[in-house]
């Protein structure tokens, strides 16, 4: 509950070291919030300053009475070693920086309650909330993901019709490609697809979810793009097969990012494609495997070039592996036709290509950043309620 007259109390106050607002019963000075308000300046925040720094005050009283109430307080050590590491965000020690902080006039103290109140409520959340916390392994596997990425790349929802060319019916399959390349609209290609593809989409008429454009074939890219919705494009010749796909949507959600991946994933051949018992087979061994590793044991007993695992960079993977690829999230399982035989393809991982000199984040570093994600959530939360159940008067 806030009461009005902020600039007359402020105008009003006989010293700067009066209370302006008080907070629960607790006070906060003209002098504290003018000290606030160059504190902010010399962050180079921007806005109402004032009113940014009147509230961030208020909130840090709530925190520290809150920190207080659970018992947790903070050692001289904890609060040196927190100024020192926030001084260090602008290279320059703890000295250095309190140094700069008098030369626009800004108190030591004020750095320091700054400092303190943030490193109590951090420390009364942590103690609140970690146990909580449950950060799996799938968790960082996602997270390491360039599909984290996702709201920042253009996507596009499209349609694929992909017709095998076995030896002999190149001229077959040139023929169907060029009926679907010539369709107008989804209808028509749709039925295409339910006619002559051999994917997992056919029964669906080809139709995909929602693909980043930054995961598929560098290849694929400029042709997907430069189709308009509705529309169809020419033949693509594939190892083993023709495709053709329709763009049925776009969504420009930011430019598609020129960062390369690197896939990893696996190839488990089934048998050869036209028998019987190799379409039971493929349902019956994908319906077993939730990831990479399930293969391992499925093919104990099999020849060794049964089953191929692969992590290349995306341009280097054969053009219709990477197509199914492109669509497909971790753990996911397609059967594809290649050559004579059927194929159960399965994507391992996808991950950034890194460039020379360039490091990935540890696991660990990933789980870390996955925790203070979830204890920021449980703090924000927390602020809100003290915020609203707070009694802030304006004297």
């Amino acid at each position: 509950m806030q009461e009005p007259g902020r600039g007359a109390a402020l105008a009003q106050s006989a010293s700067p070291f009066a209370p302006v607002i008080m907070v629960n019963d607790l006070g906060i000075t003209a002098f504290e919030i003018e000290q606030r308000v160059k504190f902010l300046e010399l962050l180079r925040q921007t806005g109402d300053l004032q009113a940014e720094a009147e509230k961030a005050l208020i909130e840090d009283r709530l925190r520290e009475s809150a920190a207080k109430r659970a018992g947790i307080t903070l050692s001289a050590e904890a609060l040196s070693s927190g100024m020192s590491e926030f001084a260090g965000r602008a290279n320059l020690t703890t000295e250095q920086f309190v140094q700069e902080l008098s030369q626009v006039g800004i108190e030591e103290q004020t750095f320091r309650d700054f400092v303190s109140a943030g490193l109590l409520w951090r420390d009364a959340i942590r103690a609140k909330y970690a146990n909580r916390i449950r950060i799996t392994a799938a968790d960082i596997d996602h997270a390491m993901l360039l599909e984290s990425e996702r709201g920042q790349t253009a996507r596009v929802l499209i349609s694929e019709i992909i017709i095998p060319t076995p030896p002999g019916q190149e001229a077959e399959a040139m023929a169907a490609a060029r009926r679907a390349s010539a369709a107008s609209g989804d209808a028509a290609f749709s039925a295409l697809a339910r006619e002559f593809s051999a994917t997992e989409s056919a029964p669906r008429g080809g139709h995909l979810d929602w693909m980043e454009v930054s995961n598929m074939p560098p290849a694929l890219r400029p042709v997907i793009m430069g189709l308009k919705p509705g529309q169809a494009s020419a033949p693509m010749q594939i190892p083993n097969a023709v495709a053709v796909f329709m763009l049925r949507s776009i969504d420009e959600g930011g430019k598609a990012p020129a960062t390369a991946q690197t896939l990893e994933y696996t190839r488990f051949i089934v048998g050869p494609a036209t028998a019987a018992q190799t379409a039971s087979d493929a349902g019956s061994i994908a319906a077993r495997v939730d990831r990479c590793d399930d293969f391992y044991g499925i093919a104990k007993d099999l020849p060794a070039e049964r089953l191929i695992r692969e992590t290349l960079p995306q341009g280097a993977i054969p053009q219709d592996i990477a197509i199914a690829l492109a669509s497909m999230d971790i753990g996911e399982t397609r059967a594809l036709q290649r050559g004579a035989n059927t194929e159960l393809v399965t994507l391992c991982k996808r991950e950034k290509t890194l460039a020379e000199g360039e490091t990935a984040p540890t696991r660990d570093e990933i789980g870390q950043r996955l925790t203070n994600q979830r204890l920021n959530a449980y703090s924000d939360s927390d602020i809100a309620d003290l915020l609203a159940n707070a009694v802030i008067v304006r004297p």
